[in-house]
């Protein structure tokens, strides 16, 4: 299935600006705002509230304030999860982002989900080399096909590791900002729903590459929705499907997401499925990361 109705998620407890990310994330800014920790605790609150009042079922692990992980409300870069009851953990580009992978986190998993396999990448780092989960790769999980933009933290040799151990079919593309830099996740400029697939293609410079992931997707069966540079810079691309115990499907984004899109994208969108939008623009602004970053979906088996 492509989409799951259980997500992890990271209650932040000292949430801030992360320099160590900034050097590649142009989403980043460095904000002067007063209590970025509170603001961001309270947009965190407001989005688990309207997921639960869906129905969407949330395995809730509260950040340790030791050791400093200042990025720990987005988990599916440093984990993933798969119906096979394995996990697979990532390497990360930033040295303070590798204490994420505490072991609280995997503890309150195994607590209610099975856990048998884990494909641990996480040795790549001593090489400099690394693979951002579902940040630097978009799942086609029904087709088993792995979309990612390379960048300094997407890097092609572990995406073909990945593919390898999980049976999936890599296409790697570069995909660049306005100022012609390598966009730092794929997540962010494309999204794949199971009936159709959210992209702005026209950051793929290469037509050829263009061509060959829009013709990928066309195949798959998905409806495409295009999207601007300027809506990818409102985070409209960072979106993710989910269903709930009842097997209704809704897409998830940030309020800043569903407002930079027109009357004819929301009405695309909605013929497929209602979409919860949230506002935090506290977390989008001092972490360079959006809705999709902060919910790791689980597809392991329930105990």
């Amino acid at each position: 299935m492509q989409h799951s109705s259980h997500l992890l998620m990271i209650q932040p407890v000292q949430f801030e600006f992360n320099s160590e990310t900034a050097v590649n994330n142009s989403f980043q800014v460095n904000s002067t705002d007063e209590n970025v920790q509170q603001k961001a605790q309270k947009e965190f609150d407001q989005l688990i509230q309207k997921l639960r009042q869906n129905g969407i079922d949330i395995t809730l692990v509260k950040d340790t304030p030791v050791p400093h992980t200042p990025d720990s409300v987005f988990p599916n870069n440093w984990i993933s999860f798969h119906e096979n009851a394995t996990i697979c953990l990532y390497p990360m580009f930033a040295k303070n982002r590798r204490m994420e992978r505490k072991q609280s986190v995997l503890d309150a998993l195994q607590a209610k989900f099975l856990v048998q396999h884990t494909i641990d990448l996480t040795s790549f780092e001593e090489q400099s080399l690394f693979l951002e989960g579902t940040g630097s790769m978009v799942l086609d999980r029904v087709n088993k096909i792995a979309f990612a933009c390379l960048s300094p933290r997407t890097d092609p040799a572990v995406l073909e590791n990945f593919c390898e151990q999980l049976n999936y079919h890599p296409v790697a593309f570069c995909a660049v900002d306005e100022q012609q830099q390598p966009i730092y996740h794929t997540n962010v400029m494309m999204c794949v729903a199971d009936e159709y697939a959210v992209i702005c293609s026209e950051s793929i410079a290469d037509e050829a590459e263009r061509n060959m992931v829009l013709g990928i997707l066309a195949a798959s069966g998905k409806a495409i929705i295009e999207i601007s540079y300027n809506q990818m810079n409102h985070f409209a691309g960072n979106m993710l499907q989910v269903h709930n115990q009842s097997g209704q499907q809704f897409l998830v984004m940030s309020s800043q997401a569903y407002f930079a899109l027109n009357e004819d994208q929301i009405s695309l969108m909605e013929h497929y499925n209602p979409i919860i939008h949230s506002d935090i623009s506290t977390i989008e602004k001092n972490g360079g990361g959006s809705a999709r970053c902060m919910m790791a979906e689980i597809f392991l088996p329930l105990k």
